[in-house]
């Protein structure tokens, strides 16, 4: 590159550099950008070689990518050749400036350094330089050695570019010319670096808070926890199924990377509001169990009943009774309290659906007279162990129910309380209405279909399937794939969830794919798809 230059030269460096600036700011990975830089770098300013560092801790520069075209070298960056063999060069040694290396130097002193030929430099030490070029048969001569920093003054990197051509393709040293380019390049880089070094530190912030709040979900209830981790990767499974679909409704469905980060913190903040859940609603695991299952109660109260019936037993005996015949009536009355107390026991744990003749039975038992503490007469069971005890499905009361329900409304206050950028503005609406149904009849909204996103639905179905697949819960045992499948192939019918989406998760075997990576292999079990409820294949 000669030492002067006309307009027109100038003229298209600088419209180089701005080409050079927009691509550098449309490229969103880090890796690859630092490789962009390096590349652009060589190409602008004609050099046959170059290195890029970071600077890590303040301490030490790390290689991150080296490419040499005349031996034909590229290592680390993109192109899968690992550069861990090359030992960081530190900034500083035994407590003092490492002035003697090129690279630490250009940092510490803040400054460009142009050297014409290292073999005949003696400000640095260029030893390494000289075992490489006696190890590969190349001849490093002209350096330039670009320091990088960031708005704040703090370096982040060094560009080293090496052996530059001139139109003949003899190496020379870089000119002042080359050196401006270089310098310009690497002021524009280093901002790009910056604000996407920046932009990744704040999406893992971001990440980690919601991790944070997983983890307090985690810490009240853990299979909650395991809940709000799965989910996410189901969904992403089904949008990924959903992106191949090449026929129905779903042919031109599509997603970006931006889309996929959007959907994975929806799917991953889908149940944030649980947070304010009382933990004995949520690991309520038998119909009494508040903070302790007050089955026990109960059961103390039998064994009253049992001494009682022993004392009576006892006194009969006393007043001159016939033995045999108190002893009969004493075993009868055994034989009906334990009948009654091993019926109790099995109607205090959540089942599908509890037949009114049983929980008839339970209201009978419950009104039993018994002596209280104080001596008066009292049921046997509280009113509110028989409204408990009665529940026909599961362990939940509808008010506990709807204490469970609420938190979507409080995940979608929290959701919509913060100020997303504009690339996860759809946060609140796909995590916010995974609980609504196709026909309206969900929560908390009452959307129908059409008034959902894809995403939302696909979370949806997600969710559910996790619920009836889960093996950690402590009011249920997970389910096997062809009872879930069944199941859901009925809630399509019924409207409850996406029919399209159900037919691809049936189709391409997402269900097959999260079942391998999560469930127990006795889950795993033949699933004919042709008896699925509302499913065609």
């Amino acid at each position: 590159m000669g030492s002067h230059q006309s307009p027109s030269d100038i003229l298209q460096q600088v419209a180089k550099l701005n080409e050079i600036g927009k691509a550098l700011s449309a490229q969103k990975d880090l890796t690859r950008l630092m490789e962009m830089v390096l590349e652009a770098a060589k190409d602008l300013v004609q050099a046959d070689a170059g290195t890029y560092y970071s600077v890590r801790d303040d301490r030490t520069l790390h290689f991150e990518i080296l490419i040499n075209d005349t031996l034909r070298v590229r290592l680390g960056g993109t192109s899968g050749n690992p550069v861990d063999h090359l030992p960081p060069l530190p900034l500083y040694r035994n407590g003092e400036a490492n002035c003697s290396m090129v690279s630490p130097y250009a940092v510490l002193s803040r400054r460009t350094v142009n050297v014409p030929d290292a073999y005949w430099d003696d400000s640095f030490d260029f030893s390494g330089t000289r075992e490489f070029d006696h190890r590969t048969g190349y001849r490093s001569r002209s350096f330039l050695t670009v320091p990088m920093f960031d708005n704040e003054g703090k370096a982040i990197g060094v560009l080293q570019l090496i052996n530059a051509k001139d139109e003949h393709g003899n190496i020379v040293p870089f000119s002042a010319e080359a050196q401006s380019l270089a310098e310009s390049l690497a002021s524009q880089a280093a901002i790009v670096l910056t604000n996407r070094e920046l932009i990744q530190s704040f999406k893992r912030l971001f990440e980690k808070f919601i991790d944070v709040i997983s983890q307090a979900i985690d810490e009240k209830s853990p299979h909650t926890g395991n809940h709000c981790r799965r989910v996410p990767e189901l969904t992403m499974m089904l949008a990924e199924a959903a992106c191949q679909t090449a026929i129905g409704p779903l042919a031109e469905f599509t997603m970006d990377d931006d889309d996929r980060y959007e959907l994975r913190i929806a799917g991953m903040m889908h149940d944030c509001g649980k947070v304010t859940t009382p933990v004995h609603v949520i690991e309520k695991s038998t119909k009494l169990e508040t903070i302790f299952d007050r089955i026990h109660l109960i059961d103390t109260r039998f064994e009253v009943l049992k001494r009682d019936a022993e004392i009576a037993f006892l006194k009969a005996q006393l007043m001159g009774e016939e033995v045999q015949s108190a002893e009969a009536t004493y075993r009868t009355q055994l034989e009906a309290l334990d009948a009654e107390r091993t019926y109790l026991r099995e109607a205090n744990i959540g089942g599908e659906f509890m037949l009114e003749e049983f929980r008839d039975l339970v209201r009978q038992i419950g009104q039993r007279r018994v002596a209280g503490p104080d001596g008066t007469e009292q049921p046997f069971l509280s009113e509110d162990e028989i409204y408990n005890l009665t529940v026909a499905k599961g362990t939940l009361t509808p008010e506990e129910r709807k204490i469970i329900n609420d938190h979507i409304v409080v995940t979608i206050k929290m959701l919509e309380a913060l100020p997303y950028p504009k690339k996860l503005q759809r946060v609140p609406e796909f995590a916010g209405n995974h609980h609504e149904k196709m026909d309206g009849t969900g929560y908390p909204r009452g959307l129908k279909r059409e008034e959902m996103s894809w995403q939302a639905r696909m979370m949806g179905i997600a969710d559910v399937f996790e619920a009836l697949t889960a093996k950690d819960r402590p009011y249920k045992k997970g389910k096997p794939l062809s009872e879930c499948l069944h199941i859901m192939g009925k809630m399509k019918e019924r409207h409850g969830i996406d029919p399209d989406l159900f037919d691809v998760f049936v189709r391409q075997k997402v269900y097959l794919r999260y079942a391998e990576a999560f469930l127990d292999s006795e889950q795993i079990d033949e699933v004919d798809e042709s008896a699925i409820p509302g499913y065609t294949p």
